[in-house]
């Protein structure tokens, strides 16, 4: 595992610690793998729905059906 060591501003730093108060996150660290997977897993459904709205305008679709669910793992 990688150490990140990142400047956030007080809003930010405040709203990690909210969310630790009500228990969405163990500590800092938590907090933010869980932001970022949940960033990734919302970066993966917008690519599905960017595919659906393409696939409706009648434009082809390609790639590996395989990839794209392994962004959901």
């Amino acid at each position: 595992m990688t150490t990140l060591s990142i400047p956030v501003s007080g809003e930010l730093a405040e709203f990690i610690n909210r969310m630790i108060r009500e228990g969405k996150g163990a500590n800092k660290a938590d907090v933010v793998r869980r932001a970022l997977r949940e960033y990734r897993e919302n970066e993966a459904v917008e690519n599905i729905l960017q595919a659906e709205r393409e696939f409706a305008q009648g434009k082809v679709l390609r790639g590996d059906l395989r990839e794209l669910v392994k962004k959901f793992k």
